[in-house]
C-alpha cells in the first residue's frame, strides 16, 4: 500500500509526526494528535500533558532548578521540586504576589471574587496547596513584592531553566485550569495554552540571567531583588538553539524606550510580506493594531483569533479590526481608537468550553517566525508586568504552531458575532454614541 508514495499511511493509523528544530521540543494541551488522562476527572482527553512536560525537566534535572512563573499550583510539580531540594539540588522559585501564599491558609470572605473562586476550585480538587508543599520542604521562595514595592503591574513570566542548560517556557502557568481544566466541568479542557523546551546552555543562560535579577539575595538577603522597570529595561538578546536563531527580550521598559516589546512587535509586523496569523489573549495596543491596517492595505493576508472573554471589551482592538467600536462602562471610547475603514473579515473568536480562555500569545509570520512567550499585544506587558517575548526564526516551528491556529479556526465565529451584537445594543442604550477620550 506504501509503494506509490513515501507519505502513504495504512487506514487509522496517526498522522505522522512533523519534524522540529533540534533542540526544541513543544507540546500543546488542546493538540488532536494526541491524549491523555485527565488528573481532574480520569476521563481520557485530547491534548499533550503540559504538567507531565514540565514534570520531566524537573526530574532531568541535575545541579540546579529556577522557576519563575505566576502561579504554581499543582502539588505534583511542587512535590517533584521539594524533593529535588532535599536531594541537595539549588531550588528557587519566584511567583507573583497575589499567588506567593498558601491558598489553604486563605479565608474565603477575604479573597476578590475571581481569587475566591480559585480557592473554591483548588479546594475542590483535593490535591493539596502547593505553595505550603513548598514552604514545608524549605524551598526558597519569594515573590514581586522583593524589592519592597507593592509589586510589578505582574510577575508575569512563565519559564524554568534546568542545570543552566534547558529553558522550559510558553504561554501556561502551572495550574490546573491552565492546563487540565476546571474542576466540576466536564467539559473543560483548561485554558489553550502550549510549553516548549529549549536545549540551549546560551539561552539558558539568558533566561537565568533575568531570574537572577529578580532573586537578588533571595528571601531573608539583602533588598537587592529587582522587578518591575527596576530591572532597567534592556535590549533583545540574539542567540542559537541549535542551528535556529532566537531572539528574546524581557520587558518592562519605559515607554520612551526604543527596545520595549511594542515597538520590537511593530517592527517585526512591518516586516511581514504575505501572511499573517495570530492567537492572541490580549490585545489592546493601539499602535499594533494601526501597524496591522497598513499590512491589510499593502495586500497581507490577515487570520487572527481572540479570547472570547477579551475579544469585546471597550479597549480591545479586536473592535478596530471589526470597523467598530463599543463605549466602556463609564460610556467613554479608548482614546486614539481607530477603527478600520475595510473591516477584516477572518478575525474572530474560537468555540471553547465555557470557563475555557484562549490563552496564546501567539503569532505566525509569512510562515516561518514564531512569536511567543508570556507576553499579551498590550501597555501593560510591555510597560509594567515582568514578562518574556521570544522571536524564533523557523519555518518548522512555524508549521506547528499554524497548525494549532488551524486547529481553533474550525468553527471559530467570525466578524461582529451575536454577542458583540447585544452588547453593543445595551451600551448604545446607555450611552448612545459614547464619548471619545483625549
Amino acid at each position: 500500500m506504501a509503494g506509490c508514495s513515501a507519505d502513504a499511511q495504512l487506514l487509522g493509523q496517526s498522522a505522522r509526526p512533523k519534524p522540529l528544530p533540534k533542540g526544541i521540543e513543544l507540546a500543546f494541551n488542546h493538540a488532536e494528535t494526541s491524549r491523555y488522562r485527565s488528573p481532574i476527572n480520569g476521563q481520557w482527553r485530547q491534548g499533550d500533558d503540559l504538567e507531565a512536560f514540565v514534570l520531566a525537566s524537573i526530574q532531568s534535572a541535575r545541579r540546579e532548578i529556577l522557576v519563575a512563573v505566576q502561579e504554581l499550583s499543582l502539588p505534583k510539580l511542587a512535590e517533584a521540586l521539594a524533593a529535588k531540594h532535599r536531594e541537595g539540588l539549588t531550588v528557587k522559585v519566584v511567583l507573583e504576589n497575589t499567588y506567593s501564599s498558601p491558598w489553604s491558609e486563605e479565608h474565603p470572605a477575604d479573597l476578590a471574587p475571581h481569587q475566591r473562586t480559585r480557592h473554591e476550585q483548588l479546594k475542590a480538587l483535593g490535591w493539596g496547596d502547593a505553595v505550603a508543599i513548598l514552604q514545608r520542604a524549605g524551598v526558597p521562595l519569594i515573590d514581586d513584592t522583593a524589592d519592597g514595592s507593592a509589586g510589578s503591574g505582574l510577575m508575569h513570566h512563565k519559564f524554568m531553566v534546568v542545570d543552566r542548560a534547558v529553558v522550559v517556557t510558553g504561554s501556561a502557568n502551572f495550574t490546573p485550569s491552565c492546563i487540565h481544566g476546571d474542576p466540576g466541568a466536564d467539559r473543560s479542557r483548561g485554558n489553550v495554552n502550549h510549553l516548549l523546551r529549549l536545549r540551549s546552555r546560551e539561552l539558558a543562560h539568558t533566561f537565568a540571567a533575568e531570574f537572577e535579577r529578580m532573586w537578588g539575595d533571595g528571601p531573608g538577603g539583602q533588598p537587592d531583588s529587582r522587578f518591575g522597570l527596576g530591572k532597567g529595561g534592556g535590549a533583545p538578546q540574539q542567540l542559537l538553539v541549535g542551528q535556529t536563531p532566537v531572539t528574546v527580550l524581557f520587558a518592562p521598559h519605559r515607554r520612551s524606550d526604543p527596545h520595549q516589546g511594542l515597538v520590537v512587535l511593530e517592527k517585526l509586523l512591518a516586516g511581514t510580506r504575505k501572511q499573517l496569523d495570530l492567537a492572541l489573549f490580549v490585545f489592546s495596543d493601539q499602535g499594533l493594531g494601526n501597524a496591522m491596517e497598513k499590512l491589510q492595505q499593502q495586500g497581507v493576508n490577515i487570520r487572527l483569533l481572540a479570547d472570547p472573554g477579551f475579544a469585546n471589551r471597550a479597549f480591545s482592538e479586536v473592535l478596530d479590526l471589526l470597523g467598530t467600536k463599543l463605549p466602556d462602562h463609564r460610556c467613554g471610547l479608548e482614546a486614539a481608537n481607530r477603527p478600520w475603514q475595510r473591516p477584516l473579515e477572518s478575525v474572530g473568536t474560537p468555540r471553547l468550553a465555557s470557563g475555557d480562555k484562549l490563552h496564546h500569545k501567539l503569532a505566525v509570520i509569512d510562515n516561518r517566525t514564531v512569536v511567543t512567550g508570556s507576553f499579551n499585544w498590550s501597555p501593560s506587558a510591555a510597560h509594567q508586568n515582568d514578562e518574556t517575548l521570544l522571536v524564533i526564526d523557523s519555518p518548522q516551528l512555524a508549521e506547528h504552531f499554524t497548525a494549532e491556529i488551524n486547529r481553533l479556526w474550525k468553527g471559530a465565529e467570525l466578524g461582529i458575532t451575536p454577542r458583540l451584537q447585544r452588547k453593543q445594543e445595551r451600551q448604545r442604550n446607555r450611552c448612545g454614541s459614547g464619548v471619545q477620550r483625549s
